[in-house]
C-alpha cells in the first residue's frame, strides 16, 4: 500500500512490483539496488523525451534539438520532479545514508527517478515508460523557452534584473547538511527591491544556487513584476 501513492502520481500500476522495489533500493541497502535500472533509465528518459522534441519542434535544428533536451534531461529536473511524487520517504537506504539526509540529496533522488522509470520500462515496455516520461515531463517542455538555451538559471535572472535596472540577488547558505563528502546546502536568493526570496537546495553550494535562482526567476516571469 505504501507504494500505491505513487503509482497513482506518475499514472502506473506495476504488474512485477519488486521492480518497483528495485528501483526504490539504494546501494547502500542492499546489493539488489538499483543502479542497473538507473542505467536503462536514462536511455529511456533520453529518447522518450528526445522523440517528443523531435514531434514538437519541427524547425528546430540538430544543436538546438540537443541542447534542449540537455536543459530538460537532468539532475536538477529529476531532483525536482522526485521531491514532487515524494519518492525520498519511499528509498530504501543504509543506516549511513539515512543519517546524512540521503533522502533529500539530490544525486540519490535524481538517480532513483532514472530507475523508476527504468522499471517501467521493464514492467510494461516502452509505451508505458514513454507516457509516465511524458506525464510528468511536458509542464517542463512547455515552459522550455528555445531563446534561453545554453544560459544557466543564474545568467538568466542576473539578464532579467539588469533589463529592468534592478539590483542584483543576494546568495546566502542558509544551512549545510551531512558528512563533509556528502553533504546537502540549503541556499537562499533574496531580491530585496521585488521583496522576494527562494530557496534551493544542491550537492553543492553553486547547485543550491542555481536552484533557487530557478525558482526566483520562474516566479518573476510568471508573475506581473514587469
Amino acid at each position: 500500500m505504501k507504494h500505491a501513492a505513487l503509482c497513482s502520481r506518475i499514472g502506473y500500476d506495476f504488474v512485477q512490483p519488486q521492480l518497483l522495489q528495485r528501483a526504490l533500493t539504494h546501494r547502500s541497502y542492499s546489493p539488489a539496488n538499483n543502479e542497473r535500472l538507473e542505467f536503462l533509465g536514462d536511455s529511456v528518459l533520453n529518447c522518450a523525451v528526445a522523440r517528443h522534441l523531435y514531434d514538437d519542434y519541427p524547425d528546430l535544428p540538430e544543436g538546438d534539438l540537443s541542447r534542449l533536451r540537455s536543459n530538460l534531461v537532468n539532475q536538477q529536473t529529476l531532483f525536482t520532479l522526485a521531491q514532487q511524487l515524494n519518492l525520498g520517504e519511499l528509498l530504501l537506504l543504509g543506516e549511513g545514508e539515512r543519517k546524512s539526509a540521503g533522502h533529500r540529496r539530490p544525486s540519490i533522488l535524481a538517480d532513483a527517478m532514472e530507475a523508476l522509470f527504468g522499471a517501467v520500462f521493464l514492467d510494461g515496455g516502452f509505451e508505458a515508460a514513454r507516457r509516465v516520461v511524458l506525464g510528468l515531463y511536458v509542464p517542463f517542455i512547455a515552459q522550455a523557452d528555445v531563446q534561453t538555451l545554453g544560459k544557466d538559471a543564474k545568467t538568466l535572472l542576473q539578464e532579467y534584473l539588469q533589463g529592468r535596472k534592478l539590483a542584483l540577488p543576494k546568495y546566502s547558505v542558509l544551512t549545510t547538511e551531512g558528512e563533509a563528502h556528502a553533504q546537502l546546502f540549503r541556499v537562499g536568493c533574496e531580491i530585496a527591491q521585488l521583496k522576494l526570496t527562494t530557496c534551493g537546495e544542491g550537492s553543492s553550494r553553486r547547485t543550491a544556487e542555481q536552484v533557487a535562482a530557478e525558482a526566483a526567476y520562474r516566479q518573476l516571469t510568471e508573475s506581473k513584476h514587469d
